[in-house]
């Protein structure tokens, strides 16, 4: 239910974007405000107690955010006010972000390594991964040191397991099964 409450929101905004041609400006601006959220616990708080009236809650926002974001993005935020919606922001962020990527054919990823990967090997896995999907394709590296080695790219719901763990884990059940 939240998701598709937050893709509808995120679907809204993201259009409003498209009319005006600001989609990633509006992408960057409501990440910073999401990670001001985060950070500004309090700020939160007050956006989504019940007992502080609507009209103070969007007078806040409008204090805050004045001349800082675009008029669309801080009339969006009084909107999820007006609806008690503040509570989906993260989700809707995430929600613009995956529409945004579609927008520009793009697919981000992780890597998984044992070691961490030189920018080159990112660049080369990128472009193979591009090419293979017809997608731009990017890759945030994360160090695992449990892989032993080679690599696991996750893009999406999609998992490459090219790791020496898990071939090691493939030889044992073979054993296994030869031994049985």
């Amino acid at each position: 239910m939240i998701n598709l409450i937050a893709n509808r929101y995120a679907e809204a905004l993201f259009q409003i974007g498209e009319e005006e041609n600001i989609t990633t400006e509006l992408h960057s601006e409501l990440k910073e405000v999401v990670n001001i959220i985060k950070v500004n616990r309090e700020f939160y708080n007050i956006l989504k107690a019940p007992f502080i009236s609507k009209s103070e809650k969007k007078d806040l926002i409008e204090g805050v955010f004045a001349g800082k974001i675009d008029n669309n993005l801080k009339n969006f935020l009084k909107i999820l006010v007006d609806k008690d919606r503040v509570t989906s922001l993260e989700a809707i962020q995430k929600c613009y972000k995956e529409l945004l990527n579609e927008k520009n054919n793009l697919i981000e990823g992780v890597a998984i390594t044992a070691i961490p990967m030189e920018t080159k090997e990112i660049k080369e896995l990128e472009s193979k991964l591009s090419s293979k999907y017809n997608k731009n394709v990017t890759l945030n590296n994360i160090v695992d040191e449990t892989v032993l080695g080679g690599v696991l790219v996750r893009l999406g719901n999609e998992e490459i397991d090219g790791t020496i763990k898990t071939r090691l884990s493939n030889m044992r059940e073979q054993l296994s099964q030869v031994i049985s």
